[in-house]
């Protein structure tokens, strides 16, 4: 037994593995649905992770209440609540912004500097990665360049999956070199480590990846595109104009990296897409936000001859009223993405609490990791394991933390070289997995797209399960760190690294 073991809250018929029956039976369904039978539909995920959860609860021993109560626990979790909070923010930005005509300004320019389709997917992979560097969130960059910028590069003819495979690869680089990350600061925090040295220390890693990644871009997408597609009111020719919504990007990355919350940073962003957006006639205020409400009705009647705020009631038919407009649907297109997030983290809290997680890692720490060389192949391999049961990274990334410091302590391995093994593995895998949070986000986001143009037909619509080999950063980030691994390259011990700045490690 490890020192990472406690006795189980829950106790299950089978054993402490029988506690991810639940995350195990997602993951069946998950490969299956969207796998084998090609269908993208959240909700059916959703489905699936409920009947795990239904499935587990016949495993456990004593009182159904004790179970019950441990997905509640999970359903609180903070670290679940921040992702959503990210996506809703992100939506509403991004809608807004595609509703000011961002995507023509895109096509535009790419036409004006003669950017063709070949190129397009490798320049989508930097902008999306400096993106996620200054804002901190992979997840709020694969929904706003699904939402904005996916599109532009469809009409230019670049290849839909590897162009979204480019996006989610920008998300990786960010989410694993941001300073202001999430999962940045976890994988610092839990190995008793510095966020700037640990950022410091990890440039190596992801540059050397993302040079790959580059390269492969630049290569699939020449050979992988098609001639432009020719959709009326936005083609090869655009607007220019909206591109001003560059500045409303910009506050966003400028906020951030100042140190401000994510919320504040796109709340700033938002306010000024939708004062660019109303001051310069890009979009109607009706675009953003629309009550659409009874036409006979004389009170709607009264407000709509208002000067400001009828320009947000729209009277309609008494069998169409709605809300409508960039703010309800950046918001609403992520309700299933949310239940599902909920559900599976709940999923994790009962093997954690079951005693699943220890069992595996008592399994790595005792029979495998027996040489510094397996020990960070172990690491590598345990947050693959961790990071295909748990779709949000930052969640895998407190779970396995534990083991990967007990392990790293028990080998004299630098607190940087931990946080590093650690961020990387959670950051690449959790856009690469066809049920990772990162990618369910922005194939979320793309959903949204054929109704918001009328060129983009269901067919466009990446399968999830169809991007995961051209998510070419993450892939090239794991392979850098298991050759390093193998290699011994860039490891370090304790000793190794003796300062003020690491007196922790």
């Amino acid at each position: 037994m490890s020192e990472l073991s406690d006795d189980p809250d829950l106790r299950f018929y089978g054993g402490r593995l029988a506690s991810a029956v639940p995350i195990a039976f997602f993951i069946v369904w998950a490969i299956v649905q969207s796998g084998l039978l090609g269908v993208g539909d959240t909700t059916g995920l959703v489905v699936g992770m409920l009947a795990g959860l239904i499935i587990g609860m016949l495993f456990v021993k004593g009182p159904w209440k004790d179970y019950a109560d441990v997905i509640f626990d999970g359903m609180t979790e903070r670290v679940a609540a921040t992702a959503i909070v990210a996506w809703l923010w992100a939506g509403m930005f991004a809608e807004t912004i595609q509703a000011g005509g961002f995507v023509d300004g895109l096509v535009w320019a790419a036409d004006a500097v003669n950017v063709g389709a070949g190129l397009f997917p490798a320049l989508t992979f930097l902008l999306a990665a400096l993106l996620a560097t200054g804002i901190g969130t992979g997840y709020g960059t694969a929904i706003a360049f699904t939402a904005l910028v996916f599109p532009a590069g469809v009409v230019l003819g670049s290849n839909p999956v590897l162009l979204f495979g480019a996006i989610l690869s920008g998300a990786v680089f960010g989410d694993n070199l941001a300073p202001v990350s999430d999962t940045t600061i976890v994988s610092a925090v839990t190995q008793d480590a510095d966020i700037g040295g640990v950022v410091a220390s990890r440039i190596k890693y992801a540059v050397v990846a993302a040079i790959f990644a580059f390269a492969a871009y630049l290569i699939a997408g020449r050979s992988m595109a098609s001639a432009p597609l020719d959709v009326g009111g936005v083609s090869t020719g655009g607007s220019a104009l909206g591109l001003v919504h560059l500045l409303s990007i910009g506050i966003v990355i400028v906020t951030a990296v100042a140190g401000r919350h994510i919320i504040e940073a796109v709340s700033w962003g938002l306010i000024t897409s939708m004062v660019l957006n109303i001051g310069l006639d890009l979009a109607d205020a009706s675009a953003m936000l629309a009550f659409k409400a009874p036409q006979n009705s004389g009170l709607v009647q009264q407000i709509d001859a208002l000067p400001v705020i009828g320009a947000v009631v729209v009277p309609v038919e008494a069998g169409n009223t709605a809300v409508a407009g960039s703010l309800y649907a950046g918001a609403s297109g992520f309700f299933p993405l949310i239940v599902l997030v909920l559900l599976i983290v709940a999923g994790a809290q009962v093997m954690q609490r079951g005693g699943g997680f220890e069992a595996i890692q008592d399994f790595l720490l005792n029979s495998v990791a027996t040489t510094v060389r397996r020990a960070e192949m172990t690491m590598v391999i345990g947050t693959a394991m961790v990071n295909a049961m748990i779709t949000i990274n930052t969640a895998a990334e407190i779970a396995i933390a534990p083991y990967i410091r007990t392990l790293g302590r028990r080998f004299n391995i630098n607190g940087y070289r931990r946080a590093n093994i650690l961020d990387a593995n959670t950051s690449a895998l959790g856009y690469i997995f066809p049920w990772g949070g990162g990618l369910l986000a922005g194939f979320t986001a793309m959903q949204q797209l054929p109704n918001e143009y009328e060129w983009f037909t269901q067919a466009m619509v990446v399968n999830p399960a169809s991007v995961w080999p051209y998510v070419f950063h993450g892939w090239f980030l794991v392979a850098v760190f298991i050759l390093a691994a193998w290699t011994g390259y860039g490891r370090e011990y304790v000793p190794d690294r003796v300062s003020e700045e690491v007196s922790r490690v």
